[in-house]
């Protein structure tokens, strides 16, 4: 029955103008609003607290309050002290290099990182890319090979050994859920991805609209990791929400 309600709801909100709307449908597409913002009930930010530095030299990671500044070198991760299982969070990123290469990993298994050296990434954990869109005529520059094999928009996949099952469209060899819509914005902007996490199924918004995702992930319970791949980035509310 509830899901009955809220389709007969998403209904509503799409056909019908703001004006027009039956309170109850504004409220509905409020609340869901709200949780994409990570500003409804139950959500939590993430601080200095929140985080052990990995496999990072002394200042590869630094807070000013509430933004994480990471010089990109050497590469690795910042993990969550906490693991999760079923989470919604929201982060914001920006490149401030063009061809930055960044992202956060899900569901990193505790021996992924278990005495991992500097200059390696976890070989466990499903990843939702964070890239700036001049990476791949970079990538494409410097290595001689056509870059279709990922986008600039927010791909999700699995790294190493984890698994998943990606969400179409996915990338030509099938690895890789690539995103339906072109909404990330090019280094120097800030961009929001708000990621939700239940029983396996990773889904990712990017400046507010669903583009891509996976499930059947394995691991489906581990750490959340910040990734340093080589050029600088900062993120900012941070925020997360625990799900039963």
């Amino acid at each position: 029955m509830t899901r009955i309600v809220l389709a007969a709801l998403a209904g509503l909100l799409a056909t019908a103008p703001i004006s027009a709307q039956a309170p109850a449908a504004r409220e509905a597409g409020s609340l869901q609003q709200a949780f994409i913002d990570g500003t409804g009930p139950g959500w939590r930010t993430l601080g200095p607290g929140d985080f052990a530095d990995v496999n990072a030299a002394p200042d590869t990671w630094t807070w000013h309050a509430d933004l994480l500044r990471s010089t990109g070198n050497p590469i690795g991760v910042m993990r969550t002290r906490d693991v999760f299982t079923n989470f919604e969070m929201v982060i914001e990123w920006r490149h401030l290099q063009a061809g930055g290469n960044s992202g956060l990993f899900t569901w990193v298994p505790p021996d992924a990182l278990d005495a991992l050296p500097p200059g390696r990434l976890p070989d466990a954990g499903i990843e939702v890319q964070m890239l700036d869109h001049e990476f791949r005529p970079q990538y494409e520059a410097r290595t001689g090979e056509k870059g279709g094999w990922f986008t600039t928009h927010g791909d999700v996949f699995a790294v190493g050994r984890s698994t998943l099952r990606p969400f179409e469209p996915r990338s030509p060899d099938g690895s890789r859920s690539f995103p339906r819509d072109e909404r990330s914005r090019g280094a120097g902007h800030w961009n929001h991805y708000y990621v939700r996490g239940v029983n396996g199924e990773l889904r990712l918004w990017v400046n507010g609209a669903e583009v891509s995702g996976g499930s059947g992930a394995d691991p489906r319970t581990g750490y959340l990791c910040l990734e340093a791949e080589g050029a600088p980035i900062e993120f900012r509310n941070i925020r997360i929400r625990q799900l039963p």
